[in-house]
């Protein structure tokens, strides 16, 4: 029996029900809403494992929500799910911090598969607790408590930065593409949009470069990808 707890925030009844059916059948603990202010009360009450968010709430903008979720709790994953289907939207929720977007409708099954590979590369590996610590120039990264710092100042990553960050630290300075973040990070079966990538890269510049325009540590491979470097000497001394 799992522990782990998932609370759905769906306005719609129907909904709400086909989804909280299917992730009690699979062991899940449910707690639902549909209302975004008694959504944010359940976070700080319940301390949900993972959320899963609808946009179109009758009290709350569901990008709003997302937002001040991430606020409450940096690593807590949120799926979004909505009708809205646009690029615009799908890179608006992962700019505020969504760790996944699915489009209504939507298959049940690959939901709650979505909802296990986020809940499962969310948690540190034992394995990892013997050595747990990791420094590339200015970058410790402690495996045991998923924290990134720079320079002695810790940096508030998602679940899903931290995740890009820890493998870009196991293979760094070697080029990774797309398709080889999307295998490792959202799953060999993610039937999402791979542009998914490309913002939560952009997120993560924001926080690991001194200048996001112009990064030292995490290049674009121009046609290929991206690589995780340690950076020049002089971009370390000056941090």
């Amino acid at each position: 029996m799992t522990n782990d707890k998932v609370l759905v925030i769906e306005d719609e009844l129907p909904i709400r029900k086909l989804i909280s059916f299917n992730l009690s059948r699979s062991n899940f603990e449910v707690i639902e809403t549909g209302e975004g202010a008694a959504a944010l009360r359940l976070v700080k009450e319940e301390n949900p494992s993972i959320v899963i968010l609808d946009l179109m709430l009758p009290d709350s903008d569901g990008f709003e929500i997302c937002a001040k979720l991430r606020e409450l709790d940096p690593l807590l994953p949120i799926i979004i799910l909505s009708a809205r289907g646009q690029d615009m939207d799908k890179i608006m929720g992962l700019e505020l911090g969504a760790d996944d977007y699915m489009v209504k409708p939507f298959n049940p099954l690959e939901l709650t598969a979505r909802v296990r590979t986020i809940l499962r590369r969310a948690r540190p590996q034992v394995s990892e607790e013997k050595n747990s610590k990791q420094q590339i120039g200015p970058f410790l990264i402690d495996m045991k408590t998923q924290r990134l710092y720079k320079s002695g100042k810790l940096l508030k990553l998602t679940a899903r930065e931290y995740q890009l960050m820890k493998l870009f630290f196991e293979r760094s300075g070697q080029p990774l593409n797309r398709n080889d973040l999307l295998d490792e990070i959202w799953g060999a079966n993610y039937f999402g949009d791979p542009k998914t990538v490309d913002v939560h890269i952009r997120r993560l510049r924001e926080k690991v470069e001194d200048n996001p325009s112009n990064p030292v540590y995490l290049k674009t491979i121009w046609g290929f990808g991206y690589c995780f470097q340690e950076g020049e000497a002089k971009d370390e001394a000056r941090d």
